[in-house]
């Protein structure tokens, strides 16, 4: 999961200086390393209670989004104003706040995970 993760950071900053007419293929291998860290957590998880809540997102898309903002804060802290650099390094810290919980309630079984199917 960790090198899914690491992957997913270089993609978004390949993004980053990619035209938009090119980004196809770089948001394809995305999609494919998000299902594939859904899988892991699907199987890496206990089976949530019956009454576990649903959560808005998967694992994995998550773990995109925290790719994506981490390479927003390196990039405003070296280009942007300072309220820019903290506004990005905050929604980052934010977002990794979530994923914590999200991660302590997988594993109590306290929350279940949408179906990733189609997602992408």
């Amino acid at each position: 999961m960790l090198d899914a993760a690491g992957e997913l950071t270089q993609l978004h900053e390949q993004r980053e200086r990619t035209p938009v007419s090119a980004l196809a293929k770089l948001d394809r291998r995305r999609g494919q390393l998000v299902r594939a860290i859904d899988r892991w957590v699907t199987l890496a998880t206990p089976i949530p209670h019956g009454s576990a809540r649903l959560h808005s997102e998967t694992v994995g898309s998550i773990i995109d989004r925290m790719a994506q903002l981490t390479v927003h804060a390196f990039v405003a802290s070296a280009h942007a104003p300072d309220t820019v650099y903290y506004d990005a390094w905050v929604r980052l810290h934010e977002v990794a706040d979530s994923y914590q919980d999200l991660i302590i309630e997988l594993l109590d079984g306290n929350r279940r995970l949408p179906d990733a199917a189609g997602e992408w």
